[in-house]
């Protein structure tokens, strides 16, 4: 993929939906995301595996993956597994929802499994941990694509380097980091730093913006008050070239999640999200 070339993530098409929500499935149907991601300029598409399984009801699987081609989709995402870790009840469930999503990565030929660190601050031990990453990364590469595991500043992988430290542990090639830029500002990550993450360990990255000023906890901010590229704080520019120095050429993700854009229609939304960010990295 070349450097123009974007992808909407889950959220950025997803409507009246968000991850604080008990159910987090989008009310819009998939082919009215797709289509309105298609007009706006994406050419890669992001999906919530609640939302696959819903919209497989309606489509099947062959139906989802000729609407992705038909409408110039060319490289598509699937998130968020969670408690890959764990044991016991809570890692039977992320079992249930692994093979699912394995099932339709190999399917729809997606080419970024999207995976979650632990939001609940339990103690955790790097080894164990790294070697439930490296047996998923070997399931991912098994069927095509590519895992990624995305930091977040509230969990136990608060910083790109926390991330990177696991994924090297780890070892296995396929897998790699979900660099979502307002993980890293709100981490106080320095742009320049991520000039030095080696880019074969980049898997996706996620654009955004977001005021100076914290309101609420991180994951309230993070959910209801992101702003479109270049409306913020954030030096944009400056990660961006960080980016590029790493190696990254994209697509470059576009995942704004805030209650003033789930207000908008979705064709609405969708064009103002690639417009921002296509005017800061083209």
């Amino acid at each position: 993929m070349t450097a123009d070339q974007f992808l909407a993530t889950c959220w950025t098409t997803a409507g009246d939906a968000a991850p604080d929500e008990a159910d987090q499935r989008s009310p819009l149907n998939l082919r009215d995301r797709v289509e309105a991601a298609r007009d706006a300029g994406f050419t890669a598409f992001g999906l919530l595996y609640a939302d696959l399984v819903e919209a497989e009801r309606e489509y099947g699987i062959a139906g989802i993956r000729s609407l992705f081609e038909d409408n110039g989709i060319s490289h598509v995402e699937l998130e968020l597994l969670t408690d890959w870790w764990a044991d016991g009840p809570r890692r039977a469930a992320s079992d249930t929802v692994r093979v699912g999503m394995l099932r339709a990565i190999e399917a729809l030929g997606a080419r970024t499994f999207k995976i979650g660190p632990d939001v609940s601050d339990e103690p955790w031990e790097l080894d164990v941990w790294a070697k439930e990453f490296a047996v998923l990364a070997a399931q991912a590469d098994g069927v095509g694509a590519r895992l990624g595991v995305e930091p977040l500043p509230w969990s136990n992988l608060r910083t790109v380097h926390d991330g990177l430290r696991l994924v090297e542990a780890a070892g296995h090639p396929a897998g790699g980091l979900i660099i979502d830029v307002w993980h890293t500002e709100r981490a106080h990550t320095p742009p320049a730093e991520l000039a030095d993450v080696p880019g074969a360990r980049i898997v996706g990255v996620e654009l955004n913006d977001a005021d100076s000023q914290v309101v609420g906890t991180l994951f309230e901010d993070t959910v209801h008050r992101r702003l479109l590229c270049g409306e913020g704080s954030f030096d944009l520019p400056g990660i961006i070239a960080a980016l590029r120095t790493a190696g990254f050429r994209g697509p470059w993700g576009v995942e704004i999640l805030s209650d003033a854009h789930r207000a908008l229609p979705v064709r609405e939304a969708a064009a103002a999200a690639y417009r921002s960010a296509a005017a800061l990295v083209n």
